[in-house]
């Protein structure tokens, strides 16, 4: 089995509010439904499986750019609004956080029911994999959040989280149905986190013996946690940075939306009347679908698209949130009757910001682009979980236009 890694992540408190979780379901269907469109099932499968997309995917909806609170509100809003659509769309979302997750077998029972899949055989997984996490790797993180996505295929990811309560840290872990192999033995392709030196991991090709002969496992000194391929460890401060963000992508993306009309560009006549802001969310909209897996190692920089409920990096731009939604809605909605005209124009957009970064040498003017967000959050119906943006006491002073090249 294909394990697609994991993520640590800081423990957030507080509540996702209604303003931001109904246009986080509505972000996260559109994102789902064109990806299902323009690719397929499996590749919105592949995509949940990577814990960098993953993380991306919740920046660009307005969560926290690096808590863990991204995994419980990003899978309960695509549950949301995905499940309604399943037999349309093809994808299931099953399980959740607390005792939702318990009754994740039953539900992919039911899934079995509507699509011809073995929903037993689905349930297996759903508890196998939940105990390799749990307890075959034991490394100190308790799951308390279980999904289980799967397509009408079969193709199918999981997306776990585990907490610990000595480090205030929740680890997510990723499972993929792609090149199954084993569950029990070197079924990971990696797990990461901070290196907490040596852990008990029945999985490891070292503790075959202690799993065919003996249940006295405790005993065993397996080794270290699995051979390292990847790392997604968020930090724990809750400001954006300019060393958590690529200023190279950031800055092409940028200069795209506001040093260039899209009237200058003839692929993206379609989306005319669209002001600098909107083309902004809807680029970094447009690399969450089209981007490649390279594209995700800097997960901060899709909170450029539309802030955080806590005000990081600058307040959620309510109005620029709504225009990104309908924009995209409509483009998939021309596309299922045959015209894929605006869905090809919001593609361009990534592919443009990608073409103009190999010549694009960015400035350190970092600070001076999250003040400007901020000074400017009012105008966009910019909200946090605190309240209302309001304008800067020194409003008449304009930031004028802001330079990141």
């Amino acid at each position: 089995m294909k394990k697609s890694g994991s993520a640590d992540l800081p423990l957030h408190n507080g509540h996702v509010p209604r303003w931001l979780s109904e246009r986080m379901a509505k972000l996260g269907l559109s994102i789902v439904e064109t990806i299902a469109l323009e690719f397929s099932t499996e590749e919105v499968i592949d995509k949940l499986a990577n814990p960098f997309w993953f993380q991306s995917l919740g920046a660009v909806m307005g969560m926290d750019w690096h808590s863990s609170g991204i995994t419980t509100s990003v899978l309960g809003a695509l549950k949301r609004s995905v499940n309604p659509h399943a037999k349309d769309l093809g994808i299931y979302i099953c399980g959740g956080k607390g005792k939702h997750s318990m009754k994740t077998p039953t539900e992919l029972l039911q899934v079995g029911d509507r699509t011809g899949l073995n929903g037993n055989e689905l349930a297996r997984l759903s508890k196998l994999t939940a105990k390799v996490d749990n307890t075959a790797v034991q490394d100190g993180f308790n799951l308390y959040q279980h999904n289980f996505i799967v397509d009408n295929k079969g193709n199918w990811c999981v997306i776990q989280q585990g907490m610990n309560g000595l480090t205030n840290m929740a680890r997510r872990y990723h499972w993929h149905s792609k090149d199954l192999k084993s569950y029990i033995n070197e079924p990971h392709t990696f797990i990461y986190g901070q290196n907490q030196g040596q852990i008990l991991n029945l999985t490891s090709a070292r503790a075959t013996d202690t799993r065919e002969k003996s249940l006295l496992l405790t005993a065993e000194k397996p080794g270290k946690v699995i051979t390292e391929i990847q790392r997604l460890i968020m930090p724990r401060h809750h400001d954006v940075k300019m060393k958590d963000v690529n200023m190279k992508r950031l800055g092409a993306m940028l200069w795209l939306a506001h040093e260039n009309n899209p009237e200058n560009f003839e692929e993206l006549l379609l989306l005319k009347g669209m002001g600098p802001r909107t083309i902004q969310s809807l680029a970094l909209v447009s690399e969450v679908i089209y981007g490649t897996p390279s594209r995700f190692d800097d997960p901060a920089r899709f909170s450029f698209a539309h802030g955080g409920k806590d005000g990081h990096p600058f307040p959620v731009p309510t109005k620029v949130y709504d225009e990104t939604i309908s924009t995209l809605q409509k483009a998939i909605d021309r596309a299922k009757i045959g015209n894929s005209d605006k869905m090809s124009a919001i593609k361009k957009l990534s592919e443009i910001s990608q073409q103009a970064e190999k010549n694009f040498e960015p400035n350190d003017n970092f600070k001076a682009l999250i003040e400007k967000e901020r000074n400017e959050s009012y105008k966009y119906g910019g909200k946090t979980i605190f309240g209302d943006a309001k304008p800067p006491k020194n409003s008449d002073n304009d930031s004028g236009q802001l330079r990141l090249f």
